[in-house]
Formats: C-alpha cells, structure tokens, sequence
C-alpha cells in the first residue's frame, strides 16, 4: 500500500491564527494579517510556486502599509508555526518497516519547503511526493494528484491519501485515490 501525506494539520501544525495570538496582542491586527496573509492570493501564489515569500511581503506591505512592521515580522517567521504533530509522525517508521511506500502531496511555498525539509528528518523516510511550489498547481486541482501518481507509476486504487480538508478528500477520491478526513 502506497500513503499519501498532506503536511499541514496532518504531519506538522498549521495554525495561523493560533501563530499570529502568539505574535500580536491586538485581536485587529491578528483579523487584519489572518485575512491579508493567509486568506489573500498571495498565499496560495506562494503555494503555486508564483509568489516568492519576498514578493508576497512586498505586496501584503503596499495593500496595508500601516501594518508594515507587522507583516514584515508574522512573514518573516511564518515557519515557526509547522511543529510536529507527533501522533501522525510515530506511525511513519511503522508503515515504511511494514513494507509500505510513503509520500507526501502538499500545497506549500518554496521557502517553507526548503525550511521543513531541512528542519524535520521524517522526510527521509518518504519515497517522494509532490509540493504545489514545485508543480506550479494546488490541491484541490485534479492535475497535481494525478502527477503524483505518474511521477511513481502509482496506481490510484493502491494508495491512501491522507488530509485535513474535505476539498482535497474529495478531489483525490474523484481520480481513485482512498482518502482519509484528518481531524485534530
């Protein structure tokens, strides 16, 4: 059997609002960032590989310049807030001792790739897998799934996806693909 892992909120946490309590006592300047840097295009344009986190900053500051400061520091710490989630973590060695095949398909940004991957060594385990930065293409799109399963010569009826929005359940389950909602 062949699993599939989304990172956040599945391997590592992804918090932003819990991050951004943690940076910023002010609950409108936590609105303020929540809604211009995690909900914004520039987010998922980093995720697609579009946007370098520079160039997203640079955009976030000239839409709401009076938060400049603020943007510069939630953005320039932003990795800080994928911590393990052990309980996802402590399965990986049992599955790959198992005989089983581990990959990873997430929607991220370069520079948070570059920093997981370094930072975590759960990585090794994995036989490959995708990041959105790299294929230039998110999840929910069918077209990221499938170069999953091309890219490994996978097929979809021996795999196992695993994450934690219903969207991406639902677009894995349409190639073929058994997913699995995670909930924390």
């Amino acid at each position: 059997m062949n699993y599939i892992f989304d990172i956040g909120n599945v391997l590592l946490t992804y918090n932003p609002r819990e991050y951004l309590d943690g940076m910023f006592a002010d609950e409108t300047v936590v609105d303020v960032l929540l809604h211009n840097i995690f909900l914004g295009d520039e987010w998922l344009m980093r995720d697609e590989g579009k946007l370098t986190q520079d160039e997203a900053t640079e955009i976030i500051c000239a839409r709401i310049p009076q938060y400049t400061d603020e943007v510069k520091a939630a953005m320039g710490n932003v990795n800080k807030m994928f911590l393990p989630i052990e309980a996802t973590i402590n399965h990986l060695p049992e599955l790959k001792k198992a005989g089983h095949s581990l990959y990873y398909l997430s929607n991220i940004s370069f520079e948070t790739r570059d920093y997981l991957v370094a930072k975590y060594d759960f990585f090794e385990l994995f036989n490959g897998g995708v990041f959105s930065c790299d294929a230039l293409l998110i999840k929910p799109n069918p077209e990221i799934y499938r170069l999953l399963l091309r890219k490994y010569n996978l097929n979809a009826s021996d795999c196992i996806f695993y994450d934690d929005m219903k969207k991406n359940i639902a677009a894995a389950e349409k190639e073929g693909i058994k997913s699995v909602l995670v909930t924390r």
